[in-house]
């Protein structure tokens, strides 16, 4: 199933808001990690949900609209899979 541009900028634009929202619920707080970090986070987040819930064939029902709760859902818990990665890194990639 091949990726369109429109749809990479979508779970990029998206992404955004889903980093800032995952920042938000890891940080409680109002700013999560910062605007830069959020970014970061979402983007990434955006990415690797976007792909996987297309691999994965989840809430396809959901596409209908241009901007997609798919692609709001996806990109949030991505973020979070991401800052999950992250906390893993941090926490057990140092013991060496």
């Amino acid at each position: 199933m091949p990726f369109t541009l429109a749809q990479f900028v979508t779970w990029l634009i998206v992404g955004l808001l889903g980093g800032s929202a995952a920042g938000m619920v890891v940080k409680r707080q109002r700013k999560g990690f910062g605007t830069a970090v959020n970014l970061a986070i979402g983007a990434a987040g955006a990415i690797i949900g976007g792909v996987a819930f297309r691999i994965f064939s989840l809430f396809e029902g959901l596409d209908a609209i241009s901007v997609s709760l798919r692609d709001l859902l996806s990109a949030f818990l991505g973020s979070l899979l991401v800052l999950g990665i992250v906390w893993i890194w941090q926490r057990y990639g140092r013991l060496g």
